[in-house]
């Protein structure tokens, strides 16, 4: 079933008449400014505490940088802004809006215009002076103001527009003339949101106040008439007889009809409204009600219908109240009411509900619409005694799309996908977006038990044919995971969970694949769940130990850094393996909490070693993606109090494939920091020679299959090992060969140029006592 979108109140409320710039004059540019601008005094002194507060961390940010004087003139100029802002702000607060002008609004803008042009002078005064960190810091105090103009002041659009436009503009000149394109690029984007955000929120909280008020306006009139109400006050007066035949045709009445009083007096009220079936025709809900009231002789109000007018080829939405009329004897007369047009309200209703339940790219219905569904097929399942089955789809090699043609290609491809999934659409399924590139389908009836594995497979066959979007052919596959209901799961919740592990198995089998839900994954599925909830009491517990495995110097065999690795003895499980938690910890993102614990505590045990000895701490792609990481790792160095030279941040090229741009800025901003950034397991994956070349490490790790490789004679290894060593030695990176375990391996990584040794050559990885009990307060002792 398609359901249309009705006509939107957006289309009378553009952007221009939302930001104030058209229709100036009129009346209803007046309602709107003043039902905006009404609210500035409401949070005048929130706004004025937030620039306090950000104007505090100004001057404790740039104080070691910028001059007394220079500050001062600025915090002046600060202060005489904000009062200016705060002047018209009350003005406006004990101002009758309904006289709003354009004086009141340039005045109010240029109130913000000034104070936009105080903040903006440190940007380009005061941080070409400042470090780096100085300058990011500050950029999230500008932030921090600009969110809270748009979470504030969302009404007043316009202000907002202008500060961000100015305090952003002028962060991102900064950022492009000190070199920094990554942050300028970010503070672009961080613009444009909040100027999108702003006018969208301004604009439904007009459209919410503008129904508010016609609501309340309605609701009044309805209630003066049902209090023997005067025919003159009415909006639209209608009075009908015994029979529901209308009299006394009001002209207002008539005139919304689209008749004359004289053509609809005596004609069936219902048959008017039908648009002439008559009250023997097909009624709809509303008229079918108003029917049954009408019959009873009972009284209503608002009752919604929906009524055909003549020569409208839309139809209306009525508001309708009414009571029986009665004589001095008490005999029924009919009925008399009053009827308001709401068709503007109810549109706006059903567009919200259409947006409640509806994904606006895809026009699928969304994951609440999914659920719902679900939950509905479920119960008939449990009663009828068949099955019911969900199926959870996700795109392979689609995030590859978005990383290299950009989000608006994505999205019109997510739009071509569901339209393919439509046409699956039947009366015993329906197609769903749950997010992303996740896309479902609840199949009501699956007692044939080879309909899912056939809906499946065509599934997966369809998706998988080539696409065409802005003259690009893309190719893209899926994998469907699904599960029966009641036997998989009796709640739409269990259901989903584990079609979504079936999901997991298909894709960890290749991709393009179908997989079931079974007994062997729900026990799989349980001994997950199980460790998930001992690992998150791991967290809690804080169960979780520190072994350091030495890395040494290929010329003395000194060690000149130990690798921090992470260890987990379960009460319960015992030693639980690296292996299967870290990548639990990965999936379930306690890996945040774990890894943030991880570069503390390494900080902190290093500190106590030799103060030549670095530390080398692994971190996972969502670790690095995280936007928390790089105050993690401040926050472990100022702790420990760990110079940034002594600690290694080691990474993988699968941070790079996730997320590269933002990769890259990580990097960069560890590297302002001073901390090295290590290559791990160079050579494991696609990482090329090429890839070296365009990123700035410290050091790289190769792999240990290349060292093995290299010791057995692999002539492809050993010229893999000297290439990255060449490359590595003219972009002066340190070059590490791990997983050394033998005299030949030892060699081999030594004569190819390897300038530092890991691996059991040199002894397993140490428990914290142990490499204490080593090192001691000596120097940097050597290992073998």
């Amino acid at each position: 079933m398609t359901t249309r979108i009705p006509p939107y109140i957006h289309a009378e409320l553009s952007i221009w008449a939302v930001l104030g710039l058209t229709g100036r004059g009129t009346e209803q540019w007046a309602r709107l400014r003043s039902i905006q601008y009404a609210q500035l005094a409401l949070v005048s002194r929130a706004r004025l505490l937030a620039q306090g507060l950000a104007a505090a961390a100004t001057l404790v940010l740039f104080a070691p940088a910028v001059g007394q004087v220079q500050l001062g003139l600025w915090l002046g100029g600060l202060v005489l802004s904000a009062g200016l802002c705060l002047l018209n702000e009350r003005r406006l607060g004990r101002a009758d809006h309904t006289r709003m002008t354009r004086g009141d609004m340039r005045r109010q803008a240029a109130g913000t215009l000034a104070n936009a042009l105080v903040w903006a002078a440190p940007v380009a005064v005061f941080s070409p002076h400042a470090m780096v960190h100085v300058r990011l810091e500050f950029w999230t105090v500008l932030a921090m103001l600009m969110t809270v103009s748009a979470v504030i002041v969302p009404t007043v659009p316009l202000a907002t527009l202008i500060f961000s436009a100015i305090v952003g503009g002028a962060s991102v000149i900064s950022f492009l003339a000190l070199h920094q394109p990554g942050m300028a690029a970010v503070s672009l984007l961080f613009v444009l949101c909040i100027a999108m955000g702003t006018i969208e929120a301004s604009r439904h909280f007009l459209v919410s106040r503008l129904a508010i008020a016609s609501m309340a306006e309605k609701n009044e009139v309805v209630s003066l008439l049902l209090r023997e109400f005067d025919e003159e006050d009415a909006d639209w007066l209608w009075q009908v007889d015994g029979q529901r035949r209308v009299r006394a045709a009001h002209p207002r009445f008539a005139e919304a009809l689209g008749q004359t009083p004289d053509e609809i007096e005596g004609e069936s009220l219902l048959a008017l409204l039908a648009g002439g079936k008559g009250e023997s025709g097909q009624l709809e809900a509303g008229l079918k009600e108003l029917s049954e009231r009408l019959k009873a002789r009972e009284t209503f109000s608002n009752l919604l219908v929906r009524v055909r007018v003549q020569g409208d080829r839309r139809s209306r939405y009525w508001s309708m109240s009414g009571a029986p009329r009665l004589d001095e004897n008490g005999h029924f007369l009919g009925f008399r009411g009053v009827a308001s047009d709401v068709t503007a309200q109810q549109e706006s209703s059903e567009k919200i509900a259409y947006l409640a339940r509806y994904d606006t790219l895809t026009g699928l219905p969304n994951r609440m619409m999914v659920m719902d569904a679900l939950e509905t097929a479920l119960v008939a399942a449990k009663e009828g005694g068949w099955p019911c089955a969900f199926l959870m789809i996700d795109l392979d090699r689609f995030k590859a799309v978005n990383d290299t043609l950009g989000h608006p290609v994505g999205d019109q491809l997510l739009a071509q996908v569901a339209q393919r999934l439509k046409v699956l659409d039947a009366a015993n399924t329906l197609c769903g977006r749950l997010g992303g590139d996740e896309f479902c389908v609840v199949v009501r009836n699956a007692s044939e038990r080879t309909l899912i594995p056939r809906l499946a497979q065509a599934i997966i066959d369809d998706l998988s044919q080539p696409y065409y979007v802005d003259g690009h052919e893309l190719s893209i596959g899926a994998s469907v995971g699904s599960a029966f209901g009641p036997d998989n799961g009796s709640t739409s919740e269990s259901l989903m969970r584990n079609a979504d592990f079936a999901l997991y198995r298909a894709k960890g089998q290749g991709r393009g694949r179908h997989s079931a839900f079974d007994e062997a994954l729900r026990a799989e599925a349980e001994a997950r769940a199980k460790m998930e909830e001992a690992l998150r009491l791991a967290v809690e517990r804080k169960e979780f130990e520190l072994f350091y495995q030495p890395v040494v110097d290929a010329g003395n065999e000194r060690v000149v850094c130990v690798e921090a690795l992470l260890r987990w003895n379960s009460p319960e499980m015992g030693q639980v393996s690296p292996a299967t938690f870290l990548r639990l910890a990965e999936d379930t993102r306690l890996i945040l909490p774990i890894g943030a614990w991880v570069l503390h505590e390494a900080c902190r045990q290093v500190m106590a070693w030799p103060g030549n000895l670095r530390v080398a701490v692994n971190v996972t792609e969502r670790q690095a993606l995280d936007p928390a990481f790089i105050d993690h790792v401040v926050s472990a160095l100022s702790a420990s109090g760990l110079p940034p030279q002594r600690l290694e941040i080691e990474v993988t090229e699968a941070l790079f494939l996730r997320d590269g741009a933002l990769a890259r800025a990580t990097l960069e901003r560890l590297t302002a920091l001073g901390c090295g950034v290590t290559l791990d397991d160079f050579g494991a994956g696609n990482a090329s020679i090429s890839f070296l070349c365009s990123q700035r490490f410290t050091a790289i790790k190769l792999e240990r299959a290349l060292v093995k490789g290299a010791a057995s004679g692999n002539a492809e290894s050993v010229a893999m090992i000297r290439a990255a060593v060449a490359i590595a030695d003219s972009l002066e990176m340190t070059t590490t060969a791990k997983g050394v375990e033998c005299e030949e391996e030892l060699d081999i990584a030594w004569s190819l140029g390897c300038r530092r040794l890991q691996g059991m050559a040199y002894g397993a990885a140490m428990s914290v006592q142990d490499v204490t009990d080593l090192f001691g307060n000596k120097d940097v002792a050597m290992v073998g």
